[in-house]
């Protein structure tokens, strides 16, 4: 297996994906068997579908958009909100299968109907793959999830992230050779010839506030011990929504301070999936980009731009520590970095691919930036959760 990546903040389409591809399939001295595109929406995700079908046809194509740019190893990518990478995997003795669905009103349906094409599109059916990875619009990925796992069962690792936009206006857009999507699911599955090994981890740690959603819907919790959630949160922060109990956006203040929920432990250490606190509601609840259910028990975790930082090249060090694995053996791989985390440390992310390439010491890798990630915990569990890093590496 060979892979290579390309990127451009050339804001000229036909040029940005004709110039990236060229230099791609350069590297992989010709084309690739799958390519996975993270464009920015400041392209329009139309005009690049079709420069794909111009100079990637018969290629299959796993398509996001990524918030503001992408990064490779040769750093951050983003010029005025423009910025498209590409990965190309060549591997002839492997198989790979895109497929994609509406979401509509039944987002577990939509996740079935689309690795099942996939599945088809690689022309391995009845045969389980060694990964599926997944682009979802933001808002019900824990029923995408449910739907996939519906057709493989929960032994399959599931991993990516939800498209993103610029400005959290909900221009994301999900795509593959041939389909647009605003509100879809996109899933390639995998069937490499070499090993694929997986990191789900995230940049904070508990604290000692916990409690109990008591009431709780959906995305948003009402209740934590019986009292308004926003209220409980905020005395568990020192403060940091006070200005905004009667409403408000909460996003930006709340970033080094996610919900924690307990997925699982190892060696009696436990791992937590993160939910990111959006908005505080006229009644004093808070709403969330993940689900919570009535009974779970909620962590405070905090984190610091530094930790956030370092983590990427931490997660990506586990993956190779997961399948046993030194650098040298590494031919590539995906990086789902959380577009939160991103934006406040947006400075930084230079340091951070540097951090990834310590670990994969120079391996190419392409890194999106998402409103959401999706993940395999150590345990085996595939989870939705915020601000948290998703790492595949593929072995050569």
């Amino acid at each position: 297996m060979k892979i290579a990546t390309a990127w451009t903040t050339v804001p000229n389409v036909e040029q940005a994906v004709q110039t990236a591809f060229d230099n791609l399939s350069a590297s992989l001295d010709g084309p690739p068997n799958l390519l996975i595109v993270y464009p920015s929406v400041g392209y329009s995700i139309n005009a690049v579908v079709s420069a794909l079908q111009n100079t990637a046809a018969d290629i299959p194509v796993h398509g996001g958009t990524s918030c503001l740019g992408v990064m490779t190893a040769d750093g951050f990518h983003s010029a005025d909100g423009v910025g498209l990478g590409m990965l190309g995997l060549a591997d002839p003795d492997g198989s790979y299968g895109v497929g994609a669905a509406e979401m509509g009103d039944d987002p577990r349906l939509a996740g079935r109907q689309a690795v099942e094409q996939a599945v088809q599109n690689a022309g391995r059916e009845g045969e389980l793959p060694a990964l599926i990875w997944l682009t979802s619009a933001p808002g019900a990925e824990e029923s995408v999830l449910r739907g996939i796992q519906d057709v493989v069962g929960e032994s399959v690792p599931i991993a990516g992230g939800s498209s993103a936009d610029n400005t959290v206006e909900g221009n994301w857009v999900q795509f593959t050779a041939n389909s647009v999507h605003k509100n879809g699911v996109v899933v390639t599955v995998m069937y490499p010839s070499s090993g694929v090994h997986l990191a789900f981890h995230s940049g904070y740690w508990p604290t000692d506030h916990r409690g109990v959603a008591t009431r709780a819907e959906g995305r948003t919790v009402y209740e934590i011990d019986g009292r308004p959630a926003a209220q409980v949160y905020n005395e568990w922060t020192g403060g940091v929504i006070q200005d905004f109990l009667s409403g408000g956006s909460i996003l930006g203040v709340t970033t080094l301070h996610p919900l924690g929920r307990i997925v699982g432990a190892i060696g009696g250490l436990p791992y937590h999936k993160l939910a990111h606190p959006e908005r505080v509601t006229p009644e004093g609840a808070l709403t969330l980009f993940a689900d919570v259910s009535t009974g779970d028990e909620l962590v405070l975790m905090t984190g610091t731009r530094s930790s956030l930082v370092s983590r990427a090249g931490r997660v990506a060090q586990s993956a190779l520590e997961n399948g046993n694995i030194s650098a040298d053996r590494v031919a590539g791989a995906l990086v789902v970095y959380c577009a939160g985390c991103m934006l406040t440390i947006q400075d930084r992310m230079n340091e951070v691919a540097a951090e990834i390439n310590k670990v994969l010491a120079g391996a190419p890798f392409l890194g999106t930036f998402t409103f959401g990630e999706q993940g395999c915990f150590l345990g085996g569990e595939n989870r939705h959760g915020n601000l948290m890093i998703s790492v595949a590496v593929f072995e050569k």
